[in-house]
């Protein structure tokens, strides 16, 4: 393995690895049969170009692109600078979707400051509350502290696909395979007022988490798969990022 390294490392092949993989979900894309629900209030604030933040697991990155249908302008992903998030920035640019490097995390303040400026100018967010590192499908307070900070609507969302692999990784990453029945599941907005104190902040990041774990189980029940539990809880101050 150690003698890949230098060829895993190197910018070409990591170029082409980036292009495989954008390649590999457009044809999962479109050879799937889709179907989107609940998407018609942020289709609508998208073409009246209002913001709001979509929100979804880490796990679930794969298909993201086109949860809202075919390949969008305007959407704007936050993704970790650690070396898979630099890689998984550069396939998703190839769907059009430009990334923000960094996260909610300690650490994360310029990566803060873009998504604010990009919610400021009426695009669309898209995070991984759980991510980079998590607890799994956990939130943590970072997206509804965005939302207060800009006034714009989480929305929660998910997918999942009738054939698949899932990974044994922290967030249990789904692998969707071509030629599957898809769903993308869109839940209600969590707004956030802007003047919240810490108890209507953890009741508004308890209700994001609550939602994506519920569209994310709609989501698996309506493709046949099995419902990939939460990692256990831990305390808020442990999972604030």
């Amino acid at each position: 393995m150690r003698a890949l390294r230098p060829i895993l490392h190197n910018p070409l092949t990591q170029t082409a690895i980036c292009w495989l993989v954008a390649s590999y979900i457009r044809l999962v894309w479109r050879t799937g049969q889709w179907t989107i629900l609940g998407a018609e209030l942020p289709n609508a604030l998208q073409r009246e170009e209002r913001p709001f933040i979509a929100a979804f697991w880490h796990g679930r990155l794969a298909m993201m692109p086109f949860s809202l249908g075919a390949e969008k302008t305007g959407i704007h992903v936050m993704i970790s600078t650690h070396r898979d998030g630099r890689l998984i920035s550069r396939a998703v640019e190839y769907l059009g979707v430009t990334t923000v490097a960094g996260s909610t995390s300690k650490g994360g303040v310029n990566a803060v400051r873009q998504a604010i400026r990009i919610l400021k100018n009426n695009k669309i967010l898209a995070i991984t509350p759980d991510g980079p590192r998590g607890p799994r499908m956990r939130a943590s307070e970072g997206v509804v502290a965005l939302a207060r900070h800009t006034g714009a609507p989480v929305f929660p969302v998910s997918y999942s696909t009738s054939r698949r692999k899932v990974f044994g990784s922290w967030d249990r990453f789904v692998l969707p395979l071509p030629f599957s029945r898809g769903y993308f599941v869109w839940g209600p907005a969590v707004t956030v007022d802007t003047k919240a104190g810490p108890e209507a902040m953890e009741a508004a990041r308890h209700k994001v988490e609550s939602a994506l774990n519920a569209t994310t189980a709609e989501a698996d029940q309506l493709c046949g798969q099995p419902t990939i539990q939460p990692a256990d809880a831990v305390p808020l101050a442990k999972v604030s990022r």
